[in-house]
Formats: C-alpha cells, structure tokens, sequence
C-alpha cells in the first residue's frame, strides 16, 4: 500500500519592513501643525466672547431680582431690574415656533425621503427647501409683515413673531429628518415588507423611532437658533419692559429685543443689563442643547 504526499504550500514570507521616508514624516508633521493652527484660530474667538460675555455679564444676573422682576417701573439710569419678562418671551416664541415647525419639518422629510425620491414634486420641494434654507431673517419678517399685517389686517404680536421664525426653522427640521432617515437600513424597511406591514407602519414603528434621536436633537437646535434673532421680532413686535401672556396681542419682550433696547440706553446700567441678557440667552441656548442631549440619550434604540 503506497501512500501519496501531498506538498503542502508554505505561505509566502511577508514583505519586508519599509521605513518610513523623511518627506511622508515632514508631511505628516506639516499636516498636524496645520490642523492645530486651524483648530486655535477657530477656538480663540469663541472663548473670548464666551468670556468678555461672562465677565460682563454675571454680575447683573447674580442679583436677586434679575430672574424674578421686569424692566416695568424703572427708569433708565435706575440700577436693577430683571429679565423676567424677557426671558418668558424668549421660551414661548421658542416653544410656539416648535410646536408649528417640527410637525411640518418631519412630514415634508418623510415624504422625500419614502415617497418622493425620484418624482417631480419631491425636486421641486428639494429645490424650494434649498432655497428657504437661505433665506435672511430680515426677509421672512417683511414676508409675514406684508401677508399677516398689511393684507390681512392682524396686528404686530408675538405670534407673528413665530410665524418668521418658523419660516426659519421648517427647512433646518426639514434637512435634518431627512439625514435621519437616509442612515435608517433598508434592511429594516424590507424585513418589515417581508412580515406583510404596510408601508405607513413601517415608518410609523421601524423608522421613525430608529431616527428619532436624531430628529429631536435637530428640532431642539432648530429651536436653539431661532431664539436669537432679532430681525423678526424688531418688525413684528415692539418691545415690552413688562410680562405679556397673551402672545396674539400687545407687545412682548424677549432676550434680543431687550439687548437692542437697553443698549441704546447711554447709562451705564443699560449696558450692564445688556450684557446680562446676552449671558442669559447664552445660558437658555445651553439648556436647550443640554435637553436635545438627554432626550436624544434617552430615544436612542438601545442594543444588547
């Protein structure tokens, strides 16, 4: 009985170790110092206006009455007052813009990216999306100050305040719900077509809870955004040194409206309730963001 060998193959020897040339190491050092030039040059800015905002700004919203009390009442020059009534303007326009936005926002990007992908009106909506995308806050306030004022005759207020501000929050929730859902796997919408779920459910229970994390951060810095114009609010509302529930009539007040009112004031108590507003709104902007964070956190489907 004969036994036939079998040469087994050796694999081949690995390369050998190629140094690495003096030029790619000059590249690589060029490259980084390059990066870290960029990165100084873009931090320097905002941390000094983070802290020339702080330093100026902390004093006036250390006093006991800055997040209690209005402006009613005060004169110019007084010292004291609170933000009170500007800080509420700020969080229910914010709020207000929200509530009409998101939903619109979220429905237009659903439709382009499940069911207008390809279709005439799904590049007609992109194209006008783009283009609102762009468009300056100053002209979304004469837009809504031609159509809500001077045709249908309402008067200046709050909400049309965040009828502007909408304009300007629709196409970011609009681009962002789209990005969302772009990244969700096909492989989630076909198994759900396997198991015979229609497609509106298929959004409604596979999608949209996959991009929700995604989605809300994006509403919730939409919202961030919009609460620091002030073009809108200085044509469609006057400013208040009072509280104003009522957000449909009247005057209001909010953050922005309050650092262009008291920095015309040449007293130097306006100047300091300016910087003390714009370190609140600072403050409010961060909380916002810190909320987006947690809620983004906390809808974000969980993997063993």
């Amino acid at each position: 009985m004969t036994t036939a060998s079998v040469d087994l193959e050796r694999p081949a020897a690995p390369p050998a170790f190629q140094p690495v040339s003096g030029a790619r190491k000059a590249k690589n050092v060029a490259a980084t110092v390059l990066v870290g030039l960029a990165f100084l040059i873009a931090i320097v800015p905002l941390v000094w206006v983070l802290y020339t905002t702080l330093s100026r700004g902390l004093g006036p919203i250390l006093s006991s009455t800055w997040w209690t009390h209005s402006l009613s009442g005060l004169r110019p020059y007084d010292e004291g007052g609170g933000a009170y009534h500007a800080i509420f303007g700020t969080i229910v326009q914010g709020l207000v813009t929200a509530v009409m936005s998101v939903p619109i926002g979220v429905m237009v990007g659903i439709y382009l990216v499940e069911y207008g992908v390809g279709s005439k009106l799904g590049k007609i909506t992109t194209f006008m999306v783009d283009i609102l995308t762009g468009v300056p806050s100053i002209v979304a306030a004469l837009f809504v100050y031609s159509v809500w004022i001077s045709i249908f005759g309402f008067s200046r207020s709050s909400f049309a305040v965040t009828l502007a501000l909408m304009l300007l929050m629709v196409p970011v929730v609009i681009r962002v719900t789209e990005e969302m859902l772009k990244i969700v796997p096909n492989e989630l919408r076909e198994a759900s077509y396997a198991l015979g779920i229609p497609k509106w459910k298929t959004i409604v229970k596979v999608v949209i809870p996959t991009a929700m994390s995604g989605i809300v951060t994006g509403a919730m810095l939409g919202v961030a955004r919009v609460m620091g114009e002030t073009a809108p609010a200085l044509v469609l509302v006057a400013y208040a040194p009072f509280i104003n529930f009522n957000i449909f009539d009247g005057n209001m007040a909010n953050l922005p409206l309050m650092m262009n009112s008291e920095f015309a004031n040449p007293e130097t108590a306006g100047f300091d309730r300016t910087w003390g507003a714009a370190l609140t709104l600072v403050i409010v902007i961060m909380l916002f963001n810190l909320v987006a964070s947690i809620i983004s956190r906390l809808s974000a489907i969980k993997t063993k």
